[in-house]
C-alpha cells in the first residue's frame, strides 16, 4: 500500500443523537487502528436509517482505506444497520448459514426468538467477523466493517479482525504541554507546522487548577520527523520564554 491508509468511524444511533447515550467506542478504534499505521480521518454519526446508512457508507467507503461502522446490529425493530449496508452495496440482505448455525449454538431453544435469529441476517457475500463474546457476528463486505455498539463486544471483536488489515507504519505521537493560552502561541504554533508538514500539529487548550495551558501533540510515522518537529518547537518556546514539559503518557 503505497500511501498511508485511512479510515472512517460511522456510529450509528439515534440514542448517541439524542444524548442518551454517549459514544465509548470512537477513541479505542482510533487508538487500535493508530498502532497498525492505520489513520482515523473522519467519524461520523447518523440516525437508524436506511437511508441515511447507505448514504454515508457509500460516501465514506469511496473516501477512506476502511470504514468502521458502530452499532445496530442487535435484535431490536431499530437495529437496521446490516439493511443499510446491503443497500449501499446493492446486495440483498440474506440469512447466513454459519451465523445462523452460531446462534442457534449460543440461544437455548427457548430464547431462539425471532428477533434474535435476525442477527443472521447479512448482506450477500458478506465475510462474517467473529464474536467471541456473545456469539452475534459482524461482518465485512469489501472495506466496510460492521461491529457492535456495545464496547466489551467491539474491543473483543476488533482485536480479532485486525489481521484483515494492512497497515502502514505505526504513527509515533509526542505530547509537549505549555503553559500559555492558546491563542498566544498560535503564530509560533503555525509557523512550525508549515516547516514540517509531514508532521500533523494538534493544540488543546486546556485549565488546570486555574492556570491556562495548551497540550502539543506531534504525529507521525517517521520517529525522526516527530523529533525535528518537537525540537523546533521547544526552540521557540525557549525564545519566547514559554515554560513548557513533555508528557509521558502510559
Amino acid at each position: 500500500m503505497a500511501e498511508t491508509p485511512t479510515a472512517a468511524v460511522l456510529i450509528i444511533g439515534n440514542e448517541i443523537l439524542s444524548g442518551r447515550t454517549q459514544d465509548a467506542n470512537l477513541a479505542h478504534i482510533a487508538r487500535v487502528l493508530g498502532t497498525r499505521g492505520i489513520r482515523v480521518k473522519e467519524a461520523r454519526v447518523v440516525e437508524d436509517e436506511v437511508a441515511a446508512i447507505a448514504e454515508a457508507v457509500n460516501d465514506l467507503r469511496a473516501r477512506y482505506t476502511y470504514v468502521f461502522t458502530t452499532g445496530g446490529i442487535g435484535p431490536t425493530h431499530d437495529d437496521v444497520t446490516a439493511l443499510g449496508v446491503a443497500h449501499a452495496f446493492g446486495r440483498p440482505l440474506v440469512r447466513d448459514p454459519e451465523a445462523e448455525r452460531r446462534l442457534l449454538a449460543y440461544y437455548p431453544p427457548e430464547k431462539r426468538t425471532a428477533a434474535r435469529m435476525k442477527m443472521a441476517d447479512v448482506p450477500q457475500g458478506a465475510a462474517l467477523i467473529d464474536n467471541p463474546v456473545s456469539a452475534a457476528p459482524g461482518f465485512q463486505v469489501d472495506n466496510v466493517f460492521v461491529l457492535p455498539g456495545v464496547p466489551s463486544i467491539l474491543k473483543a471483536m476488533l482485536d480479532l479482525l485486525l489481521p484483515r488489515l494492512e497497515g502502514g507504519p505505526p504513527l509515533i505521537s509526542r505530547t509537549i504541554v505549555a503553559y500559555v493560552p492558546e491563542g498566544e502561541i498560535a503564530e509560533q504554533l503555525a509557523a512550525v507546522q508549515a516547516r514540517h508538514p509531514a508532521v500533523t500539529i494538534g493544540s488543546y487548550p486546556f485549565m488546570r487548577i486555574g492556570t491556562p495551558g495548551t497540550s502539543l501533540v506531534f504525529r507521525a510515522a517517521d520517529p525522526d520527523l516527530v523529533a525535528r518537529a518537537v525540537a523546533d518547537f521547544l526552540e521557540v518556546a525557549r525564545a519566547a520564554q514559554i515554560n513548557v514539559d513533555e508528557e509521558v503518557l502510559a
